[in-house]
């Protein structure tokens, strides 16, 4: 059921129930970290593997340390400047916080959503809340509460409200090395931004067996139909003229016929505004009963990254 009583909410969470919140990023599945029997619920839902890991979120950076020890200068630098917000922060967990939060390994991810109702819940309760992206597992992120509806309909009983996420991208996860900054996914924050804090930063392979944090899985983040990418879109309609298409431009292809369904994530060809727009668009693409939703890469600039990486982890 779609809620905006936090109450109700409140109360499902400390009885050891699931619902789902929205963040600024994503909507999630969230669920108390300290109680196995929620967190099982997550995983079995979400049909998510347990050697990915989840992210926890709290509700400001002074509790920080009740989740990760031995935090590096420049963890602390980023969280001054991007909490609340779309970073989340891989570092050495403490004891308390659970292997099957951590999938088995001494590192934790965290972070403080910027959302004004996660925050809200997040500060009445008295303990974190494990959040992934609440759909099943591989699927077309959630930016919205009915996007969360279509997926899990009667299986979950409360879909706290948000409205549409206004970041609409997961969070960036960066994590540290021999206290060397590591980008594991890119996310809402470009590359250049946290590098304007903290310096150059590696970029860490994916990993579909042995995920160093969330979201490293080389396919992820998929909608049910096809997609290819082509930076000739009139070539790849030309190439398919017996499918039923959609397009997902980044500024309006006018080359592209009025009876083709397209998708445009940016009439001015803003970035920021395209990453934003990016899984509602696919999302009504996977609804029309397509046979193939054609995109070209975006800009490799900024969240220009960030979409192309989603872009090539749906490619079946």
């Amino acid at each position: 059921m779609i809620t905006s009583d936090l109450n109700q909410v409140k109360t499902a969470l400390i009885n050891g129930d699931i619902i789902a919140l929205p963040t600024e990023t994503v909507y999630g599945l969230a669920a108390n970290i300290y109680l196995d029997s929620a967190l099982e619920k997550v995983f079995k839902l979400k049909k998510r593997p347990s050697y990915n890991p989840l992210i926890v979120h709290i509700s400001n950076a002074g509790i920080l340390e009740q989740i990760a020890k031995n935090i590096p200068a420049k963890a602390r630098e980023l969280a001054n400047v991007f909490w609340p917000g779309p970073l989340t922060l891989v570092l050495e967990k403490q004891d308390q916080i659970p292997n099957r939060i951590t999938a088995g390994k001494s590192t934790v991810a965290v972070r403080v959503p910027n959302h004004p109702i996660a925050l809200q819940l997040l500060k009445s309760l008295n303990f974190p809340l494990a959040a992934p992206s609440a759909n099943p597992f591989g699927s077309l992120s959630p930016t919205s509460a009915e996007h969360v509806a279509l997926y899990f309909k009667e299986e979950i009983n409360f879909i706290l409200d948000g409205g549409p996420c206004f970041c609409g991208l997961e969070s960036t996860i960066i994590g540290f090395e021999n206290d060397k900054p590591i980008l594991y996914r890119h996310g809402a924050i470009s590359i250049e931004e946290i590098e304007k804090i903290i310096g150059p930063i590696k970029i860490k392979n994916k990993n579909s067996k042995n995920p160093s944090a969330p979201g490293m899985l080389t396919r992820h983040y998929a909608p049910k139909t096809q997609i290819q990418i082509n930076d000739d879109i009139s070539l790849a309609l030309a190439q398919n003229p017996d499918k039923k298409i959609g397009v997902l431009s980044f500024r309006k292809n006018k080359k592209i016929k009025t009876e083709i369904h397209q998708e445009v994530l940016s009439i001015s060809g803003d970035l920021n505004e395209a990453s934003k727009n990016l899984y509602a668009a696919l999302h009504r693409l996977d609804q029309m009963n397509l046979d193939l939703i054609i995109s070209s890469f975006f800009p490799e600039k900024g969240l220009g990254k960030t979409i192309n990486d989603r872009l090539k982890r749906a490619i079946k």
